[in-house]
């Protein structure tokens, strides 16, 4: 059976937004389930973010699909927690790993660490490891469930509850994106909902283990990824580039 994406007009779409910013996240979430059903999952890199929108999504179908991408080189800690996260949930949590090649052939040619020699190197591991494997696992979607919120700066700021995804021919849910970092950490303690333990040790943003330092007071909660990058606004692996919206 072929799979069938909702589509909608650019005023369809203003008019969903509009809607959806009036409403609690679970309503968000409510309306995906309602409109997407199955072909809808949260892309999940088990962040603070993630671990709550998760939650949340659970109480509003024991169905919620969670998806991440296992790069192969994340922190010890994040392996942990997708234990028990399942533990907790009993979610099969669907794994999308690098095409094993692809690492082979760039690791021969670059280095293990090539991350360290410049963006473009670092931007060509982030897709082989990210990238192609979001792309892979967005192919049956017709709505991809994101963490994104505005108050994490950068092109952030101006990103809409629900916007369609041209790179992946679909659409793109931030059901937290009016959220602020402190509200995220209280439901967190609030529901008790397992987190990664790296974020008690001044890690409010994860990702590879290489690629990912703690932060001092005053800085923003992104500046611990990538960290030896000096222009802030490149911070981006690839999976959240905003791009003009488009029908």
């Amino acid at each position: 059976m072929a799979l069938v994406r909702p589509r909608f007009s650019k005023t369809e779409l203003n008019d969903i937004n509009e809607q959806l910013e009036a409403v609690a996240t679970k309503d968000v979430l409510n309306w995906v389930e309602l409109t997407f059903g199955r072909t809808a999952a949260q892309i999940s890199s088990f962040g603070l973010e993630d671990q709550a929108l998760f939650h949340i999504y659970w109480t509003v179908t024991k169905n919620a699909r969670l998806i991440t991408l296992d790069t192969l080189r994340l922190p010890t800690e994040t392996y942990s927690l997708f234990d028990q996260t399942k533990l907790r949930y009993g979610v099969d949590v669907e794994f999308f790993y690098p095409q094993l090649n692809s690492v082979s052939e760039m690791v021969k040619e670059h280095g293990n660490n090539l991350f360290y020699k410049g963006r473009h190197n670092r931007e060509l591991c982030c897709g082989v490891r990210k990238v192609e494997p979001l792309g892979r696992a967005l192919s049956d979607l017709g709505a991809w469930i994101t963490g994104l919120r505005r108050d994490q700066g950068m092109d952030r700021g101006s990103i809409n509850i629900v916007e369609w995804d041209p790179a992946h021919n679909n659409y793109k849910v931030n059901p937290l994106a009016n959220w602020k970092f402190d509200e995220i950490r209280d439901f967190i303690d609030a529901n008790d909902i397992p987190y990664n333990e790296l974020h008690d040790k001044g890690y409010p943003s994860l990702g590879c283990a290489p690629c990912t330092r703690a932060i001092t007071p005053g800085e923003n909660i992104r500046a611990g990824r990538w960290w030896w990058e000096t222009d802030s606004n490149a911070k981006e692996c690839g999976i959240h580039i905003v791009e003009p919206a488009k029908r």
